[in-house]
């Protein structure tokens, strides 16, 4: 199964080296999800070679680096400025190694690594069954991988604002569990458990949010969108909308954590 090819690589690229100095700032729903990835029973006894695909500015890097008994750790980003940021933070550390390269081509030799991770990353794949074949071929015999992404809730109360407007795109489409087990499936992973949790954050406004979406790097990166600037009257039209769902004088947005680990 392939999935929506629905953005420019490049675009995602852009949009994550433009945030990489409000990332921190507003990361924390990563920060939780990348928490919850590390309470996988029987991760903490992984030791030789770990890669943490879609390091961004290093958070999840620093916790494993905490965490495990390894022999290399990889930190692995497609934008070079979270890379650069990554590496600042830990300057220090001497058997941490740094790539910048895509998840969909890893410059990795098969067999080579123990357990990967990934922290809210995935979803920026083009081609799910395919990062997942890349992944396993890098996995040692018996290596495992963990991951968090943003499962097809996410967002779904601006989603559907838009779509009260026009017939574009305007927000980013997610994979659903299902969708992300078969993909697994299809290319051999095994020992497949998942769980699901759905958060709930409240902003003072739209603007709020789509500001926050931005300064993550997650806002719209999608090819199928209006090229053309979205013109001030229906962006308010969609914040009519949306402000129909305001609870106590603040607007919610969803997101869905989906967290994965499979065994190669």
């Amino acid at each position: 199964m392939l999935a929506d090819s629905s953005f420019d690589k490049k675009d995602v690229k852009k949009a994550f080296s433009q945030a990489v100095s409000s990332y921190d700032e507003m990361a924390t729903l990563q920060r939780i999800a990348g928490r919850e990835l590390l309470k996988y029973e029987g991760i903490e006894e992984q030791t030789g070679t770990i890669l943490d695909i879609g390091c961004g500015t290093g958070f999840l890097t620093g916790e494993l680096l905490s965490l495990f008994n390894y022999q290399q750790l990889i930190a692995l980003d497609l934008a070079l400025s979270m890379i650069k940021a990554t590496r600042k933070k830990n300057s220090a550390i001497t058997n941490l190694q740094y790539l910048c390269a895509d998840a969909e081509n890893l410059p990795l030799l098969d067999n080579s690594v123990n357990q990967v991770f990934s922290n809210v990353a995935l979803q920026w794949c083009q081609n799910l069954a395919g990062v997942f074949t890349e992944i396993k071929r890098i996995l040692k015999p018996n290596g495992s991988l963990v991951f968090s992404t943003f499962g097809s809730q996410t967002l779904h109360e601006l989603k559907h604002s838009w779509a009260k407007v026009d017939n574009f795109s305007h927000v980013n489409k997610f994979y659903n569990a299902k969708q992300i087990c078969e993909n697994l499936n299809l290319v051999g992973f095994q020992e497949i458990m998942f769980t699901e949790k759905v958060y709930t954050s409240y902003y003072d406004s739209v603007i709020s949010l789509m500001r926050e979406l931005k300064g993550i790097g997650a806002h719209n990166v999608m090819t199928g969108r209006n090229h053309n600037m979205t013109g001030k009257s229906r962006m308010q039209l969609m914040i009519n909308y949306y402000e129909i769902l305001r609870d106590n004088n603040r607007i919610p947005a969803t997101f869905e954590i989906i967290n994965v680990s499979c065994k190669k």
